[in-house]
């Protein structure tokens, strides 16, 4: 597979054990803000709801996420050469049961914070959903040069808030976002392993 970041000093490779370390240091920095939040700031955590309809509905916005964000990987260039980056530095080190960690942690902690977290404190309405989103975008920006993959993730983050006020289950974003995270992430390994080509 040829390394799509030759020469670029904006990006250190990791090992594996580097990057599940910062996996996990990630998502416990994230969980501990949003501990902190409700526990300062009079905020009530967005419920959690094991309903019949919650792990389906999740699963149909991950899959639909997978699908779209595929298909903007082929028609935007500066977003391909941002995710193959991204992604390249992100999942080429570690090893497919890994790929599971990677759909957990991020998919707990970033909805915890975001949807659980920042929605209600802002007011759980469409102001709120747009600066949550921005800020999952933001925490997404590796780089300047990533601004493409920064904007697509705060399209996603849209979606994932969007699913969370419409049914008012936090549940559903984390399904959603721990589908998307696996089915994406291994398919990327796929496709390097196969052809060399990665995807979004």
């Amino acid at each position: 597979m040829t390394d799509p970041l030759p020469n670029d000093p904006e990006f250190e490779p990791l090992t594996r054990p580097q990057l599940l370390v910062a996996m996990g240091v990630t998502a416990i920095l994230l969980l501990v803000v949003a501990k902190l939040w409700l526990q300062f700031g009079a905020v009530s955590l967005l419920k959690v709801q094991w309903t019949s309809l919650a792990l389906p509905i999740g699963i149909s916005i991950g899959v639909g996420i997978t699908a779209a964000s595929s298909l903007v990987y082929r028609l935007w260039p500066a977003y391909r050469k941002s995710a193959d980056a991204y992604l390249a530095l992100v999942l080429k080190p570690l090893l497919w049961p890994d790929l599971i960690w990677l759909a957990l942690l991020p998919g707990l902690s970033e909805e915890l914070l975001f949807r659980g977290v920042m929605l209600p404190a802002l007011g759980l309405n469409i102001p709120a959903l747009l600066v949550s989103s921005i800020c999952f975008g933001v925490l997404h920006l590796s780089g300047i040069q990533q601004w493409p993959y920064a904007i697509w993730a705060t399209a996603i983050g849209l979606v994932l808030g969007y699913s969370a006020l419409a049914t008012g289950n936090l549940l559903v974003p984390i399904v959603a976002h721990i589908i998307t995270n696996l089915v994406s992430s291994c398919l990327w390994k796929l496709d390097s392993g196969n052809s060399g080509e990665a995807r979004g």
